[in-house]
This record gives structure tokens, sequence and C-alpha cells, in this order.
């Protein structure tokens, strides 16, 4: 009876969060003194996840599975946790993974913690850490059920090796007749995206125009960052909603969060207070944001930021 972790890829390739994931069911694998399996959907490389711990890689391919469709994958996923007799899932905190998790605790008939953020403190009864209300306060919840489905916060966890020799196999699944019809998908090219990313730099109305968005960008390209703003940017049509992070918008878990020109309304600090360092540019003091961010720089982006940006390059190429 092994752990099965869902497995994320975008045109073949799988996401960072895929290896995140794989790392932590290795860890909650050795408590409960187990093995790990993957589920891949066509995905390439599979035997890649042993790097992380996986022993045994299920992967599907099918060419008529284009797009993600919740009915799809909950199906797929349902079917490998009964092939492996799987009591425990891990999937990431992804926009998908979050539709995905309470459609297959249902298939399932399993309890459901998300936002998890460690390792089990206990196994009997299993027992994670979770984040809560708007990641202010930490639970600590107990899952009860025969089936379990734990939802890990991204980069809470980090990627750990754990160097396998993945077995992979073909696994073929009966995939239902869905009544959800995907009409088309948009993505942001040779961008790194919000999902992804480690660290995020971020614009607010400060920045006075979609015309000086440039501060934003070139700091981003430096850092290798995506890029995010705040609701007011998205409404106003400057930056796409696409972008818009925040409690209404893409919550964000980053390593570094950087706010340009964001004074900071309780909805935007809710949806980034995940983010392990945040540091915010702003010439007004007072602004809400200083009181939650780690480092704070009091003083006008438009000169700030290209100094800093021309720092950082320097930096590199002294580094290189």
């Amino acid at each position: 009876m092994s752990v099965l972790v869902y497995t994320e890829s975008e045109k073949g390739k799988f996401k960072k969060a895929a290896f995140e994931v794989a790392s932590y069911a290795k860890a909650v694998a050795d408590l409960l003194n187990t093995t790990v399996t993957a589920i891949s959907v066509n995905a390439e490389g599979a035997d890649q996840l042993g790097t992380y711990g996986v022993t045994k890689v299920l992967k599907v391919s099918n060419s008529s599975i284009e797009n993600f469709n919740v009915d799809t994958y909950a199906s797929i996923v349902a079917q490998a946790a009964q092939h492996e007799t799987a009591q425990i899932v891990i999937v990431s905190s992804s926009a998908d993974s979050r539709y995905l998790a309470p459609v297959l605790a249902v298939k399932l008939n399993a309890g459901y913690a998300s936002n998890v953020v460690a390792v089990p403190t206990s196994t009997a009864p299993l027992t994670v850490k979770r984040t809560a209300f708007t990641n202010k306060a930490f639970a600590h919840t107990e899952l009860t059920t025969n089936n379990k489905i734990i939802g890990l916060s991204n980069n809470s966890f980090g990627l750990v090796e754990n160097p396998i020799a993945a077995q992979v196999e073909e696994f073929n699944v009966d995939l239902p007749v869905s009544n959800i019809t995907v009409k088309s998908v948009d993505k942001a090219a040779n961008k790194v995206t919000i999902a992804d990313a480690e660290v995020v730099v971020s614009g607010g109305r400060g920045l006075k125009g979609p015309e000086n968005w440039g501060l934003i960008e070139d700091l981003a390209e430096v850092l290798g960052a995506a890029t995010a703003c705040s609701k007011p940017v998205s409404d106003l049509g400057w930056r796409p909603h696409s972008e818009h992070v925040g409690q209404t918008g893409k919550p964000v878990a980053t390593n570094l969060y950087i706010a340009i020109g964001i004074s900071g309304a309780i909805q935007h600090l809710a949806g980034i207070n995940a983010s392990k360092v945040k540091v915010v540019i702003n010439t007004d003091p007072e602004a809400p944001f200083f009181k939650a961010a780690d480092y704070g720089i009091v003083g006008d982006a438009f000169e700030v930021v290209p100094k800093l940006t021309q720092k950082l390059k320097e930096f590199k190429a002294q580094n290189a």
C-alpha cells in the first residue's frame, strides 16, 4: 500500500510542483514505512520522478486528453488510487489541483486537508499542519477517514532529492463521459508563471500607467521572477487578469514577493501572506504593506527600482 502522488505537467513537461509533491510524498511514505507511486498524464521523462523518491510511475499516455478537465483527471487519479490500494493521495495547491481535490475526495470517500505546510506530526491518527485564516494562523487537522487527500501548499516543503530507479508502467484508464467542455486555454508564452515562480515582482497603481511596466519586467527578468499586479491594475486594464494576485486573484506562496507601488489592501495581503519574504517599495511610509513586509523601502519606484535592477545585474555579472 503505497502513497500516491499526482504529478502535474504542462505540454509534456513536469512542473516544479510535481517534484515538490513527490519530495513531500517520500517523507510521508518514510513515516509509514511504505513507498511512493506517482500518476502522470501525457508527461515525458517519467523516470525523473525517481530523483525525488518515487518508486513507481503509472504513466497515462492518451492523445485524447489535451487540456485539464476535472472529470477526466479525478477519474484517472481515483483509478490509480484503487489500483495501488493507496489510502493517501497527495496533490499540489495549484489552481487545477484545488479544483481536482474536492472532486477526487467525493470519488474516494476521502477526507481532504488543504494548505498543508509540513510533514504529518502523527500517523495515528494522521495529523497535518495547515495554514488558516488567510495564513495568519496554523491549524493541526486530524484526518480520520480511511482514504485521505493532502494538498501541499506551494513552496512549503521544497525539492528534496532521494534518488531511486523509478519503475515506469503504462497505465490504461477508462475515461468518463464529461459534461465539461474546454473551449480555449490562453497561456503566457516565454514567461515564468506565477504558479511556478519562486520570486514574484508585483506592481500597483503607484506605477501610474501601463507604459511604465518595463520597471517591473526588467527587475523580474534579472531575478528570474514572474510578474504580477494588484486588483486595481488589472481592473484598469493595465495588465491581464491572469497576473492579478491576492485573495480575489491568484494566491501566491513564493520565497520572495516584491511589491512596488502597492499600498497593501487587506485582500491583497491575504493572498500573498504565505510568501516567505515580503519586500515593499512605496512613497507612503504609512502604507499598510509596510506592517506586513519583512523589508521596506520608502522611496519613489521610478528612482529605486532602476537602481536596484542595475545593482542586481552587476552582482550577477560579478558572480557569473
